[in-house]
């Protein structure tokens, strides 16, 4: 059996504002602006990846919504067929507490070993698509195990709310893969490490 040469990347999906902001101060998300062509953005995403990597609480939210939203027949058919990919995708959910949500083909990590990560990342399959979780983003950035960044850049400051990354950290060079603006001013930037 010939061994896997090519690794899975792990591809972390946010949006944000110009300012940085990924949700305001009490988690508001009311100044996103969904279009069609950020909808075929997030689908062509989830169709290409093998798993969902989320954090406790992400992962709850989710478990919560995408799998009742996939069997009802009242949702538009593309918010459905996205729903039911994220359904049958496998899940990771990383957290120390043992009180993770309920959710078809979930496992959990405890904890990011960059060791384990490099074993996931060599199974079989697609990307491994990380939302939201901003502590998960941080840790994995942190650990320099993000190998591409995709940011949403909403056209609004905030000027206050939840930053995608806090100090403490050394600077990370990042390198531009692509830019593309959308009708609503989204521009979804993606980037590697430099």
């Amino acid at each position: 059996m010939k061994a896997r040469t090519t690794l899975r990347k792990i591809v972390v999906s946010m949006w944000t504002t110009v300012d940085g902001f990924v949700a305001g101060p009490d988690d508001e998300m009311d100044w996103l602006l969904v279009d069609e062509h950020l909808q075929k953005y997030e689908r062509a995403l989830v169709d290409n990846a093998g798993s969902l990597m989320l954090g406790r609480i992400t992962h709850a939210d989710f478990a919560g919504h995408w799998p009742s939203t996939a069997q009802d027949p009242d949702q538009p058919d593309a918010v459905r067929g996205y729903a039911q990919r994220l359904d049958a995708l496998d899940k990771i959910v990383v957290s120390a507490s043992e009180n993770t949500a309920t959710w078809t083909n979930t496992r959990r990590l405890t904890h990011l070993d960059p060791a384990e990560i490099t074993e996931i990342k060599r199974e079989a399959g697609g990307d491994i698509v990380v939302y939201g979780s901003l502590t998960l983003v941080r840790s994995l950035a942190d650990l320099r195990l993000i190998d591409e960044l995709h940011l949403l850049v909403h056209p609004v400051f905030l000027r206050q709310g939840r930053a995608l990354f806090e100090g403490g950290q050394p600077p990370a060079r990042l390198e531009l893969v692509s830019a593309e603006p959308f009708p609503s001013g989204v521009v979804l930037l993606k980037y590697r490490p430099a």
